[in-house]
């Protein structure tokens, strides 16, 4: 999973992968779980759904929607978006059902339960504060249901038994005629009505992970297929407004991906990736959580339809090359809480430095690696990273936090997976590139480890750095002892030196809410306003142009500020680019003051990240061997 938190920090302001019995082993071969999904009766904003799970042995049966998904690291309660959950016997007659929890149903008099039906509620329509009991499923994990678009993750429509989560499912999809459908689910066959409106879409499923495993997208839908190498990618684009085309962002996608195969070499890929693009509209009804989620063979990103294509497009690089890296890990090395992983009642591994951190870091080094950003453009983020962790609780264990990351003060820190886990592989990726004279580096030691384990072989998740250790070296072992297991703090200043690097301070580009990464607004919660803290002094445009501390944020480009609309206007704030003209009206002592400008590119004072000049041999060919391989 990838969160992108560059345009949701003013939200701060406001308020990121059970046992079977011999009879369900046996059904699971015979009888497979036929579900059903009916687009087209869709009423209050809810889609029908149909299980029929074949016969059982046993007098009562749970049935259950997933309170986490692989993937994500946080409660989404799917349970909270089902209503009126019945069950019925082979006569027709209701069942006694009995909610035990948010997301748990149990059915008595199960020997005679023929089907269940529910309606299941979308997500994205509940992201606003005060939704279905308060926090809702981080948007590429939800779904949504809109008269010409359907995000279908199927966790959030399809649930398991306790004890069939191992069988077969097959899956039909009603839709109308007209209908784009996407989805990497294997199809099995396609029937059109009748009357020739609706077409039923087959899917086969071997378990009910391949349902969570496999999104889908159905409505007025733009996609574009082609070959990257010997994978089929298929790009599919929902723009409500037409602003972005996927013909537009296959350019993007068939460079970077290109330049991932290459990185990678010899590690094995998927035949065919799905790429799912919901670009949200950025009204009150829209989803707001940007970035995307994982999958074996596919990611569903979210992002603001509002983005130029620029920036659209360099937020695809690094969010979909992150989501594409999860191949390595930890769709091949895993550990066993990955692998046999609870939808209800999860355990979580230690080694979230590995999963998302060191995913992270690949997805910033292959870039520079394959000259898609130059030298500088890289050290640049690699700052960023710095400045972010050290926002963060920099003393905190990374094991303990991965372990215990649903929980507080672990989870306000889960975004430091992105920026010290990132950092964490980078120290070392320099440890093994110096040890190993330049041969060897992160990449070699996760190729190792996915021979050694492979997507159906977990690791133990209490061994798992003993074994890193005897692969490596014993400086590594020393520095995941110390910073990923201890909690001191990691001095970047030895691992730039190694490389003939050096941090210094100057002059660099910022945008107009932030100064390298620290907003410069703030909000009021009792007065209801937004408004420049003391840091717009060191923004450059702003402090060119009179804004002054305390100045309250009146209107921009005509739209009045509130606390209920700020994260929409700042998110386009926080795409403005030079050459656009704005107009901000401020409250000062009660008076208002207008800005009318054509934006320039602003500037602040920042850390910097160089290489040094007087830098020995050993220290260049060390630089060149890390970030060029």
């Amino acid at each position: 999973m990838k969160k992108t938190f560059a345009i949701l920090g003013i939200s701060t302001l406001l308020v990121a992968c059970g046992s079977s019995n011999k009879v369900a082993d046996d059904l699971a071969v015979s009888t497979p779980i036929a579900s059903k999904i009916d687009l087209t009766k869709v009423e209050n904003d809810q889609v029908p759904v149909t299980i029929n799970p074949g016969r059982f042995t046993t007098e009562t049966v749970t049935y259950r929607l997933p309170k986490v998904v692989q993937g994500t690291y946080s409660v989404s309660d799917f349970g909270k978006y089902i209503e009126n959950l019945k069950a019925f016997d082979y006569d027709g007659n209701e069942l006694t059902v009995e909610k035990n929890d948010t997301n748990t149903w149990t059915i008595a008099n199960a020997k005679s339960l023929d089907y269940i039906t529910y309606w299941a509620n979308d997500t994205f329509d509940q992201e606003v504060t005060g939704g279905i009991g308060g926090d809702v499923p981080f948007s590429p994990a939800g779904t949504n249901i809109e008269p010409d678009n359907y995000v279908l993750n199927l966790h959030g429509f399809v649930g398991y038994f306790d004890s069939l989560k191992n069988n077969q499912y097959k899956l039909d999809v009603v839709s109308p005629a007209d209908f784009v459908r996407t989805s990497a689910l294997q199809n099995v066959a396609e029937t059109t009505s009748a009357d020739g409106n609706t077409v039923t879409t087959s899917y086969f499923a071997p378990r009910y992970f391949d349902i969570t495993d496999n999104p889908m997208m159905y409505g007025k839908l733009d996609v574009e297929e082609f070959q990257v190498g010997d994978i089929k990618i298929v790009l599919s684009v929902y723009s409500p407004n037409k602003t972005h085309t996927a013909a537009q962002i296959k350019e993007t996608i068939y460079k970077m991906m290109q330049a991932q195969k290459t990185y990678l070499g010899d590690i094995n890929s998927t035949p065919r990736y799905d790429i799912y693009l919901y670009l949200s509209r950025g009204d009150e009804k829209s989803p707001k959580g940007f970035g995307a989620l994982e999958h074996h063979t596919s990611t569903v990103v979210v992002m603001p339809e509002a983005m130029p294509f620029n920036a659209l497009s360099a937020s695809m690089t690094d969010v979909v090359s992150h989501e594409f890296f999860h191949i390595v890990t930890p769709l091949s090395v895993h550990s066993e809480d990955v692998h046999y992983f609870d939808y209800n009642n999860p355990t979580f591994s230690k080694h979230l430095w590995m999963y998302e951190g060191v995913t992270e870091y690949f997805a910033t080094l292959f870039q520079v690696d394959q000259g898609l950003v130059s030298n500088d453009d890289f050290y640049t983020k690699i700052m960023d990273k710095i400045k972010t962790s050290r926002g963060l609780d920099d003393t905190m264990s990374f094991t303990i936090m991965s372990e215990n990351i649903l929980d507080e003060p672990y989870a306000s820190n889960y975004y430091n997976v992105y920026q010290k886990g990132a950092l964490i592989g980078m120290c070392i990726d320099i440890l093994m590139r110096e040890e190993s004279n330049g041969n060897r580096g992160i990449l070699s030691l996760m190729k190792e480890l996915s021979m050694k384990y492979g997507k159906n072989k977990p690791f133990e998740d209490d061994k798992i750095l003993e074994e890193i250790i005897a692969m490596t070296y014993p400086s590594v072992g020393h520095f995941l002892n110390t910073h990923v297991v201890g909690d001191t703090p990691i001095n970047y200043n030895e691992f730039f030196e190694k490389v003939g690097l050096e941090m210094g301070e100057s002059r660099v580009k910022t945008n107009y809410i932030q100064n390298a990464g620290t907003l410069i607004v703030s909000a009021n919660a009792q007065a209801g306003t937004i408004f420049f803290t003391e840091a717009v002094k060191e923004n450059s445009f702003w402090n060119e142009h009179g804004v002054q501390p305390n100045d309250v944020i009146k209107a921009i480009d005509g739209e009045e500020v509130t606390l209920q609309n700020a994260q929409t206007i700042f998110q386009k704030v926080f795409m403005w680019q030079p050459g656009t003209d704005m107009e901000m009206t401020l409250l000062r002592d009660g008076k208002e003051v207008t800005i009318k400008e054509t934006l320039e590119q602003s500037y602040t004072t920042g850390r910097t990240l160089k290489e040094k000049e007087n830098a020995t041999d050993a220290q260049i060919a060390l630089r060149k061997a890390w970030l060029k391989g």
